[in-house]
Protein backbone atom coordinates (compact mmCIF):
# COMPACT_ATOMS: atom_id res chain seq x y z
CA UNK A 1 0.00 0.00 0.00
CA UNK A 2 1.33 2.94 -1.05
CA UNK A 3 3.08 5.14 2.07
CA UNK A 4 1.09 2.74 4.24
CA UNK A 5 2.81 1.54 7.69
CA UNK A 6 2.97 -2.07 8.05
CA UNK A 7 0.61 -2.19 11.25
CA UNK A 8 -1.69 -0.49 9.70
CA UNK A 9 -1.94 -2.61 6.70
CA UNK A 10 -2.23 -5.51 8.91
CA UNK A 11 -5.40 -3.83 10.59
CA UNK A 12 -6.89 -3.62 7.80
CA UNK A 13 -6.19 -7.49 6.33
CA UNK A 14 -7.51 -8.31 9.96
CA UNK A 15 -10.81 -6.95 8.66
CA UNK A 16 -11.75 -7.62 5.21
CA UNK A 17 -13.01 -11.33 4.33
CA UNK A 18 -9.96 -13.86 4.44
CA UNK A 19 -8.10 -15.43 1.55
CA UNK A 20 -9.54 -17.98 0.07
CA UNK A 21 -7.17 -21.56 0.08
CA UNK A 22 -6.29 -21.24 -3.43
CA UNK A 23 -5.44 -17.89 -3.72
CA UNK A 24 -3.21 -18.50 -1.21
CA UNK A 25 -1.32 -21.01 -2.55
CA UNK A 26 -1.08 -19.04 -5.55
CA UNK A 27 0.27 -16.40 -3.27
CA UNK A 28 2.89 -19.25 -1.52
CA UNK A 29 4.43 -20.75 -4.36
CA UNK A 30 4.20 -17.27 -6.44
CA UNK A 31 6.86 -16.31 -3.75
CA UNK A 32 8.68 -19.43 -3.69
CA UNK A 33 9.13 -20.16 -6.92
CA UNK A 34 8.65 -17.04 -9.43
CA UNK A 35 10.79 -14.08 -9.77
CA UNK A 36 9.81 -10.76 -8.44
CA UNK A 37 6.98 -11.88 -6.27
CA UNK A 38 6.41 -8.12 -5.31
CA UNK A 39 4.75 -7.96 -9.12
CA UNK A 40 1.56 -10.25 -7.43
CA UNK A 41 -1.49 -8.04 -6.88
CA UNK A 42 -1.89 -10.18 -3.41
CA UNK A 43 -4.88 -10.10 -0.71
CA UNK A 44 -5.86 -6.62 -0.81
CA UNK A 45 -5.80 -5.52 -3.72
CA UNK A 46 -7.47 -8.80 -5.09
CA UNK A 47 -10.39 -8.34 -2.93
CA UNK A 48 -10.51 -4.40 -3.99
CA UNK A 49 -10.83 -5.74 -7.61
CA UNK A 50 -13.65 -8.18 -6.71
CA UNK A 51 -15.58 -5.61 -5.12
CA UNK A 52 -14.91 -3.13 -7.71
CA UNK A 53 -16.19 -5.62 -10.19
CA UNK A 54 -18.90 -6.71 -7.82
CA UNK A 55 -20.38 -3.57 -8.07
CA UNK A 56 -20.21 -1.79 -11.47
CA UNK A 57 -20.53 -6.13 -12.96
CA UNK A 58 -18.83 -6.55 -16.15
CA UNK A 59 -19.51 -9.82 -18.45
CA UNK A 60 -15.95 -9.04 -20.42
CA UNK A 61 -13.00 -8.28 -19.41
CA UNK A 62 -9.53 -7.63 -20.74
CA UNK A 63 -6.09 -7.89 -18.78
CA UNK A 64 -3.25 -6.37 -19.66
CA UNK A 65 -0.42 -7.81 -17.38
CA UNK A 66 -1.30 -11.61 -16.08
CA UNK A 67 1.67 -12.95 -13.91
CA UNK A 68 0.83 -15.80 -12.09
CA UNK A 69 -2.72 -15.04 -12.12
CA UNK A 70 -4.03 -13.49 -8.97
CA UNK A 71 -5.76 -10.61 -10.39
CA UNK A 72 -7.42 -12.38 -12.38
CA UNK A 73 -9.07 -14.98 -10.87
CA UNK A 74 -10.38 -12.42 -8.20
CA UNK A 75 -11.79 -11.11 -11.12
CA UNK A 76 -12.90 -14.46 -13.21
CA UNK A 77 -14.87 -14.98 -9.41
CA UNK A 78 -17.27 -12.29 -9.60
CA UNK A 79 -18.10 -12.69 -12.88
CA UNK A 80 -21.95 -14.11 -14.39
CA UNK A 81 -21.46 -17.70 -16.25
CA UNK A 82 -21.52 -16.00 -19.45
CA UNK A 83 -18.77 -13.24 -18.32
CA UNK A 84 -15.50 -13.56 -19.51
CA UNK A 85 -11.49 -12.52 -19.23
CA UNK A 86 -8.87 -12.22 -21.66
CA UNK A 87 -5.69 -11.93 -19.74
CA UNK A 88 -2.42 -10.62 -21.95
CA UNK A 89 1.50 -11.59 -21.20
CA UNK A 90 4.61 -11.19 -22.72
CA UNK A 91 6.10 -13.81 -20.29
CA UNK A 92 5.86 -17.22 -22.23
CA UNK A 93 7.93 -18.84 -19.64
CA UNK A 94 5.22 -17.85 -17.00
CA UNK A 95 2.26 -19.70 -18.90
CA UNK A 96 2.64 -23.24 -17.57
CA UNK A 97 2.25 -22.28 -13.85
CA UNK A 98 -0.02 -19.49 -14.29
CA UNK A 99 -2.73 -22.09 -16.51
CA UNK A 100 -2.46 -24.22 -13.46
CA UNK A 101 -4.34 -22.23 -10.79
CA UNK A 102 -6.43 -20.90 -13.73
CA UNK A 103 -7.54 -24.95 -14.35
CA UNK A 104 -7.37 -25.60 -10.66
CA UNK A 105 -9.67 -22.42 -9.88
CA UNK A 106 -12.52 -24.25 -11.80
CA UNK A 107 -12.69 -20.89 -13.94
CA UNK A 108 -10.76 -21.86 -16.77
CA UNK A 109 -13.73 -21.71 -19.03
CA UNK A 110 -14.21 -18.09 -18.44
CA UNK A 111 -10.47 -17.40 -18.82
CA UNK A 112 -8.25 -17.04 -22.11
CA UNK A 113 -4.21 -16.04 -21.68
CA UNK A 114 -2.82 -14.83 -24.83
CA UNK A 115 0.77 -14.79 -24.58
CA UNK A 116 3.09 -11.87 -26.91
CA UNK A 117 2.84 -7.94 -26.68
CA UNK A 118 -0.40 -6.48 -25.76
CA UNK A 119 -0.35 -3.79 -28.28
CA UNK A 120 0.20 -6.64 -31.13
CA UNK A 121 -2.76 -8.98 -29.28
CA UNK A 122 -5.36 -6.45 -28.54
CA UNK A 123 -6.39 -5.65 -32.08
CA UNK A 124 -6.51 -9.25 -32.72
CA UNK A 125 -9.35 -10.04 -30.01
CA UNK A 126 -11.76 -8.22 -31.91
CA UNK A 127 -14.07 -7.87 -28.82
CA UNK A 128 -16.08 -4.66 -26.22
CA UNK A 129 -14.95 -4.44 -22.79
CA UNK A 130 -16.99 -3.76 -19.57
CA UNK A 131 -13.48 -3.50 -17.82
CA UNK A 132 -10.29 -3.37 -18.35
CA UNK A 133 -7.40 -3.59 -15.91
CA UNK A 134 -3.84 -2.40 -17.06
CA UNK A 135 -1.11 -3.97 -15.07
CA UNK A 136 1.52 -4.39 -17.93
CA UNK A 137 4.53 -2.52 -18.62
CA UNK A 138 4.52 0.95 -17.68
CA UNK A 139 6.71 2.30 -20.40
CA UNK A 140 3.60 1.63 -22.23
CA UNK A 141 0.90 2.92 -20.70
CA UNK A 142 -0.16 5.52 -22.82
CA UNK A 143 -0.13 3.51 -26.22
CA UNK A 144 -2.38 1.25 -24.05
CA UNK A 145 -4.73 3.74 -23.40
CA UNK A 146 -5.23 4.89 -27.38
CA UNK A 147 -5.93 1.07 -28.13
CA UNK A 148 -8.01 0.16 -25.98
CA UNK A 149 -10.24 2.87 -25.55
CA UNK A 150 -12.05 2.40 -28.43
CA UNK A 151 -12.37 -1.34 -27.13
CA UNK A 152 -14.30 -0.43 -23.74
CA UNK A 153 -18.15 0.23 -24.05
CA UNK A 154 -19.63 3.63 -22.93
CA UNK A 155 -19.95 3.33 -19.27
CA UNK A 156 -16.88 0.97 -19.01
CA UNK A 157 -14.32 1.40 -16.66
CA UNK A 158 -10.40 0.82 -17.35
CA UNK A 159 -8.61 0.23 -13.44
CA UNK A 160 -4.90 1.24 -14.45
CA UNK A 161 -2.47 0.08 -11.83
CA UNK A 162 0.74 1.81 -10.61
CA UNK A 163 0.05 5.28 -11.31
CA UNK A 164 1.84 6.68 -8.18
CA UNK A 165 5.00 4.90 -9.22
CA UNK A 166 6.33 4.33 -5.77
CA UNK A 167 6.24 8.45 -4.77
CA UNK A 168 8.11 8.63 -8.07
CA UNK A 169 5.80 10.70 -9.66
CA UNK A 170 6.36 13.69 -7.28
CA UNK A 171 9.91 13.35 -7.39
CA UNK A 172 12.49 15.11 -9.77
CA UNK A 173 12.10 13.25 -12.59
CA UNK A 174 15.23 11.08 -14.12
CA UNK A 175 15.37 11.82 -18.58
CA UNK A 176 16.60 7.79 -18.67
CA UNK A 177 13.54 6.53 -16.28
CA UNK A 178 11.31 5.57 -19.27
CA UNK A 179 8.99 3.78 -16.42
CA UNK A 180 8.09 6.90 -14.66
CA UNK A 181 8.24 8.61 -18.28
CA UNK A 182 5.46 6.33 -19.26
CA UNK A 183 3.19 6.35 -15.96
CA UNK A 184 3.22 10.20 -16.07
CA UNK A 185 2.59 10.68 -19.68
CA UNK A 186 -0.55 8.30 -19.17
CA UNK A 187 -1.73 10.21 -16.02
CA UNK A 188 -1.27 13.38 -17.75
CA UNK A 189 -3.07 12.14 -20.92
CA UNK A 190 -6.27 10.99 -18.36
CA UNK A 191 -6.12 14.19 -16.42
CA UNK A 192 -6.85 15.97 -20.04
CA UNK A 193 -9.21 13.65 -21.59
CA UNK A 194 -12.36 14.89 -21.28
CA UNK A 195 -14.52 11.55 -22.57
CA UNK A 196 -13.88 10.21 -19.09
CA UNK A 197 -14.50 10.92 -15.04
CA UNK A 198 -11.17 9.55 -13.44
CA UNK A 199 -10.00 9.59 -9.71
CA UNK A 200 -6.83 7.94 -8.17
CA UNK A 201 -7.36 5.11 -5.38
CA UNK A 202 -4.57 5.91 -3.35
CA UNK A 203 -3.80 2.67 -1.75
CA UNK A 204 -0.86 0.91 -2.53
CA UNK A 205 0.89 1.96 -5.27
CA UNK A 206 -2.02 3.76 -6.40
CA UNK A 207 -5.15 2.80 -9.07
CA UNK A 208 -6.62 5.03 -11.40
CA UNK A 209 -10.21 4.42 -11.98
CA UNK A 210 -11.24 5.75 -15.23
CA UNK A 211 -15.19 5.46 -16.72
CA UNK A 212 -15.73 6.24 -20.16
CA UNK A 213 -18.66 8.69 -20.60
Amino acid sequence: MFNQNIELENYILEHINKEDELLYELNRKTHLHILRPRMLSGHLQGQILKMICRMIRPKQILEIGTFTGYSCICMAQTLPEDGFVDTIDIDDEIEPFTQSFFDKSGLAHKIKMHIGDALEIMPSLNKKYDLVFMDGDKRQYPQYYRQVFDMLNPGGYILADNVLWDGKVTEPLDVNDTYTLGILEFNRMVKEDDRVEKVIFPFRDGIFVIRKK
